[in-house]
This record gives C-alpha cells, sequence and structure tokens, in this order.
C-alpha cells in the first residue's frame, strides 16, 4: 500500500503571499538609489569575508572558495548572497519553516493532519508574524537553504539582505552608508563562518529543535487546542531563532507553562547556543575596528540606541515588548559577554574550541558563567 505524504501544518505559500501583502512598504528611492543600494550591498558582502576570517581566524572545514572571473577573481567566497525585499524575506522564511516542519509532521503522521481550515488558519497567523518581522531584519543568514540537497556541503546557507530595511536604518540613524553596509555584512559573514568550520552545526540544531517539537507536539496538555503559533513556541527560540530571531515576551509564553521541566531545560540549551553565535557576531564584528569601518563606534552607539527603542514611538515600544524583542536583545548581550570573558581568559584561539563538536558548545549554565565553560574544555 502506497502512503501518502503528509500535509504540512501549515498552508505555507499562503502565509508567503499573506506576508507579502501586509508587509509594510519600503523608504521612497530613486531607481539609481536603489541600484546603488544593491550594488553596495553585494558589494559588502564580498568585502566583509576576508575580514571576517581575519578577525575570528576560523578556517572553514574545506578550506576557502575563491571567485572565478570578473571584477572579484580570487575573492574568498562563503556562499551565495541574495539582497531582497521584505516580500522575498518573508517568503525565504517559509521556505526554511516548511523544510524544517516537514521531518516532524513525517513523524508523527495522522497526529500532525490538520485541515485545510486549520493549514490556512496556520497561514493566517505565520504570515501576519512575518509581515510585522518583515521591517525589522536587516540581514539574515540561513544555514538551511539547501535543506533537501547535498547536505554534505562544507559551506552550506545563503545570505540574505533586507535592502529597505538597510536603507531605513542608514537613513534614521544617520551613519556613513558604506561604513553601515560593510557592518552589517560583517556580523552576517561571521555567521557564515561560524556553520562553515562547524559543518555538523546546522544539522545539529535542526536535530534538537525537531526533536523537542516533536516531544512537546505528543505530549503537551491542550496542545491540540493551542493557536498554531503557540505549537511552535518550543521552537522558537530554535526554528524562529535561527530563521528569524528568537521573539517572544518577557513572561513565559501561554505555551510554555504547559511544557515539562525537561522540555524547558532543552529549550534553554537551544537558546544558549544561538546566544553563543549572535554573542559571537556581535563581538567580531566591532573587533574587525575602524581601520575598515572608519565610524563603527558610532554606528555601534546610534545602533544600540535604536536597539534600545529610542525617538520609536509608543506604539512601537509596545509592539517590542509583545514580540519579546528585549528578550532578543538579552541574547545578544549574553553571548557578547560570554565571549568577551572566555576571550579574556583564553584568547580567541581558545574560544574557537566551540566550534569543534557539538560537546565543546556552551550550555545554558555556561553562558552565564564563561569560567565554567573554560574549566570543562580547556581544563
Amino acid at each position: 500500500m502506497t502512503r501518502t505524504s503528509p500535509q504540512p501544518v501549515v498552508d505555507w505559500s499562503a502565509a508567503a503571499e499573506l506576508a507579502g501583502r501586509l508587509a509594510p512598504p519600503g523608504p521612497r528611492a530613486t531607481r539609481g538609489q536603489l541600484h546603488d543600494l544593491v550594488g553596495g550591498l553585494r558589494e559588502a558582502a564580498s568585502d566583509a569575508v576576508e575580514h571576517v576570517l581575519t578577525t575570528t581566524r576560523i578556517t572553514p572545514v574545506g578550506g576557502v572558495r575563491r571567485v572565478r572571473g570578473g571584477a572579484r577573481d580570487g575573492a574568498a567566497d562563503l556562499g551565495p548572497v541574495v539582497v531582497v525585499d521584505r516580500a522575498r524575506w518573508a517568503l525565504a522564511n517559509t521556505q526554511v519553516m516548511a523544510a524544517m516542519t516537514a521531518p516532524v509532521a513525517a513523524a508523527l503522521g495522522d497526529e500532525a493532519s490538520s485541515s485545510q481550515a486549520a493549514r490556512l488558519g496556520g497561514a493566517l497567523e505565520v504570515g501576519g508574524l512575518l509581515a510585522v518581522l518583515s521591517p525589522r531584519v536587516l540581514g539574515q543568514f540561513d544555514p538551511y537553504a539547501r535543506l533537501g540537497h547535498d547536505e554534505q556541503e562544507p559551506i552550506p546557507g545563503r545570505l540574505l539582505l533586507v535592502a529597505p530595511n538597510v536603507l531605513a536604518a542608514e537613513r534614521s540613524m544617520g551613519v556613513d552608508p558604506r561604513d553601515f553596509r560593510l557592518w552589517v555584512c560583517l556580523h552576517e559573514q561571521t555567521h557564515a563562518t561560524q556553520f562553515a568550520a562547524a559543518p555538523w552545526l546546522a544539522e545539529h540544531l535542526r536535530g534538537r529543535v525537531g526533536g523537542l517539537l516533536e516531544d512537546v507536539t505528543r505530549t503537551a496538555v491542550g496542545l491540540a487546542k493551542a493557536p498554531l503559533l503557540e505549537r511552535f513556541a518550543a521552537v522558537g527560540r530554535g526554528v524562529a531563532d535561527v530563521v528569524t530571531g528568537p521573539f517572544r515576551s518577557d513572561g513565559p509564553a501561554p505555551f510554555e507553562r504547559l511544557l515539562t521541566v525537561e522540555q524547558k531545560d532543552e529549550m534553554a540549551e537551544v537558546t544558549a547556543v544561538m546566544a553563543l553565535l549572535e554573542g559571537h557576531a556581535d563581538v567580531m564584528m566591532d573587533a574587525v575596528g575602524p581601520r575598515v569601518v572608519p565610524s563603527v563606534r558610532q554606528i555601534r552607539a546610534r545602533f544600540e540606541r535604536r536597539r534600545d527603542g529610542e525617538g520609536s514611538p509608543r506604539l512601537d515600544v509596545v509592539l517590542r515588548r509583545l514580540l519579546g524583542m528585549d528578550a532578543k536583545l538579552a541574547q545578544y548581550r549574553d553571548g557578547a559577554a560570554f565571549v568577551r570573558a572566555v576571550e579574556r581568559r583564553v584568547g580567541r584561539d581558545g574560544l574557537n574550541a566551540v566550534w569543534t563538536s557539538a560537546q565543546a558548545l556552551p550550555t545554558a549554565r555556561e553562558i552565564a558563567d564563561p569560567l565554567a565553560w573554560v574549566r570543562r574544555v580547556h581544563g
């Protein structure tokens, strides 16, 4: 008897279409300005690679690929760079969410089945959330772009740069566009380097997130009555973090109250890995220094004020709290504090032991106590 493929838990195509329709328009710009913006972002993404490799002292597994031909012949390359608008950013994220949740749906079989009405309801929730987030993301490294393809590729993933958001940010902060675009790309290319140095990392995170989602879906009390996004709250710091960032409220989400102690512990461990990734990228993008990004200190100061909501309308401040963006900022800062503390004790090369294996990743306790990680890994 031939078994049919399980239906997705969400109508992902409908979610992407809805997000594209609801996403607010970007800032006004002439054709020439848009041409310069796209070209400038591509150039910045390429220029950032050598600076990141030098600063992080990380070597991608399999060596560094080089561009062949064209004006940048011989330049280091960490993978595809795609400059997108807000609608295409949302589409890319629904594709990744679909790929990451498909194995869970297959494992659960009929337990994960839902009606077309439920799938459309899920699309409404996911599409609405992505539309709200779409003006807030400057760039994103997607390590899951090759899901379903050759996962032995040593340098997986693609870099997404959201052009209208970069333009809006540099205008609102009054920073040098060339410096700011390079600074953004330094952060995202650091992520590309992390996954290139640890090709096991993407599958490690995917496995932990998928296992947690499957376990929660099977066991959580009242899950069948929970809204769709609450079903995925357990992987909000996994799927949504790797894909869009962990947006949650300052207190426990309603669904989190349904989790067992073991499930909450697993969520904390996934969050610890994401804190490492984001904190490391934040430290490295500044460590490149003013020789490469002359106005880096000004950009960081203004960007931190922007992160904290300075000058934002009251509605935006409320929205930030509802989305839990303060929790995301804490994650960046906790991770950065871990990276700096480890470097003070064992240097940058000592820090880079985190990329050697899943066992070398910091635990949730070690993110808060970096010297505990140093003692465990370095003795």
